[in-house]
């Protein structure tokens, strides 16, 4: 295996490139290799599905750009381990592998203009809204499908359960929980479904 080598795209519904970290740009398809420094980005009705080598999964909605900025799994190192991605802009779902079960500290983190979610053992999605939500407010929205993350701006942080929705608006605004789903969708496409996933509000596997 390439030192390089994080994953592997195994669905996916439309383009998909990867912007590379020496500059230069891929057109990925099926069982394409993903590798660190990797910004991968969505066509407006893509979704790719991202399988990592530690079995965390990722899936990228339409019109997305995600970053793997940070990924190092050793079976048998696991204090080790880290992943750090970066959603610059869109919406995906992710659930962890065992870099975010097997050990106790921030090993795993999603980075966001807004906030950064701190995950461990969960399958949670993020959304950047900016101007493309239609009738929904600007802003960072949170939803966690199972287990717990704890998300980190200037202004605090908040701890986002199971079941729970959370609201960013801007860097400097402390995270908040909202009583309810503040109006998008999150289902996906059942071609691209992770193992998890929501049907009529409840988890099926």
């Amino acid at each position: 295996m390439a030192a390089d080598r994080v994953g592997s795209v195994t669905h996916l519904s439309g383009p998909l490139l990867a912007k590379k970290a020496d500059g230069t740009i891929k057109t990925l398809g099926l069982n394409s290799i993903v590798e660190l420094g990797d910004t991968l980005v969505t066509e407006k009705k893509t979704y790719a599905r991202i399988k990592f080598v530690d079995n965390s999964e990722v899936v990228l909605r339409p019109k997305s750009q995600f970053k793997i900025d940070q990924f190092f799994f050793d079976q048998a190192k696991p204090k080790n381990d880290k992943a750090v991605f970066n959603l610059v802009k869109g919406g995906v779902r992710a659930v962890t592998g065992q870099i975010g079960k097997r050990f106790q500290g921030d090993n795993y983190r999603m980075n966001t203009p807004l906030a950064v979610a701190g995950v461990r053992g969960t399958l949670f999605e993020l959304r950047i809204c900016e101007g493309n939500c239609p009738g929904i407010n600007d802003g960072l929205y949170l939803f966690v499908l199972e287990g717990s993350i704890t998300v980190t701006n200037g202004a605090g942080t908040q701890d986002v359960s199971a079941g729970q929705f959370a609201y960013v608006r801007d860097t400097q605004t402390m995270p908040v929980i909202l009583p309810s789903n503040p109006g998008l969708s999150f289902t996906l496409p059942e071609s691209i479904q992770l193992e998890g996933k929501l049907q009529d509000g409840c988890i099926v596997r």
